[in-house]
């Protein structure tokens, strides 16, 4: 369902994950699994506000941004700032087994999750087999 291609991405992803960049903060988490006829990709985004959401589907590479702000105005003072601000963005290669244009968003406490139907054509199916009257196999080509 998720396709793999670079095998020092965990690394990067872990080093981004606890250090980020000031041009990148740390990622997004991630849970990613098959239940069913459903892929189900779910980010952790608390605090993020959803008009900033940002999920685009091109040639099979899932693209979610999203962007958490620091409160700002005239009355606000910084008093502490642990956690991470800025733009974040994760790119998810989906395999040709998923059917992209029925992609479902919902986010809900925190937590954008995708739900993306299986195609058709990779879900299991039945094969027929046909015999002839002397109980051989045939097979039709």
């Amino acid at each position: 369902m998720l396709m793999r291609t670079d095998p020092f991405r965990e690394i990067d992803r872990l080093a981004e994950q606890f250090f980020g960049t000031a041009a990148r903060p740390a990622t997004m988490p991630l849970d990613a699994y098959r239940d069913g006829d459903h892929f189900y990709a779910a980010f952790d985004l608390p605090g993020v506000d959803p008009d900033t959401i940002d999920c685009t589907v091109e040639r099979n590479v899932l693209t979610v941004r999203a962007e958490r702000r620091r409160p700002s105005g005239d009355g606000v003072e910084l008093v502490a700032a642990e956690r991470p601000m800025g733009t974040f963005t994760r790119r998810l290669f989906l395999g040709d087994t998923l059917d992209t244009d029925k992609l479902e968003a919902g986010y809900e406490h925190g937590v954008l999750t995708l739900r993306i139907p299986v195609a058709e054509r990779a879900k299991p199916r039945r094969v027929t087999i046909s015999a002839n009257s002397e109980g051989r196999r045939q097979i039709n080509a």
